[in-house]
């Protein structure tokens, strides 16, 4: 698979991926847990069928320390065992703002009140906007398609 076009080389992909960058770093450096971002960014680069994001952030994840069962479990949230009540709730709140346009109403109240009982009003509106950028970068490379597998932890940081 050849990428149709390259944001590597591209003034205007340059100067749009440093904003979104500089967004993503504000939620990087938040109290949001680091383990907790990374899930959030794998789950909704499978639901979203980005295999370059999705490549990108189990490495990451991995080379900060993720387990490779939990990594292996994040598509099956649900009946894995191996995440918190907090990480659950972070990973629902994805799927639901991923997965905006298939529900009629939004985010349901009750999804974003369990997200409420463990993260304080700064952790949400991180949670909020990593959700946004991580769907905005999907976006992005799925409609460039970006090849997948040969990120190295670390390439773009």
């Amino acid at each position: 698979m050849e990428a149709r076009i390259n944001p590597f080389t591209s003034p205007i992909a340059g100067k749009v991926i440093k904003h979104i960058n500089s967004a993503g770093k504000v939620v990087a450096d938040s109290t949001l847990p680091a383990a907790t971002q990374e899930l959030v960014k794998i789950r909704a680069s499978q639901i979203n069928g980005c295999g370059f994001c999705t490549d990108m952030h189990t490495k990451d994840a991995a080379h900060a320390g993720e387990t490779v069962q939990r990594l292996h479990l994040v598509a099956a949230w649900r009946e894995a065992t191996v995440f918190t009540d907090a990480e659950r709730a972070a990973l629902e709140l994805t799927e639901q703002g991923t997965r905006i346009a298939d529900a009629a109403g939004g985010v349901p109240d009750e999804v974003w009140a369990n997200a409420a009982k463990y993260y304080d009003e700064e952790q949400l509106t991180a949670l909020v906007s990593l959700i946004a950028i991580i769907n905005l970068y999907n976006r992005v490379n799925v409609i460039a398609q970006m090849p997948a597998g040969s990120y190295q932890p670390g390439q773009f940081g």
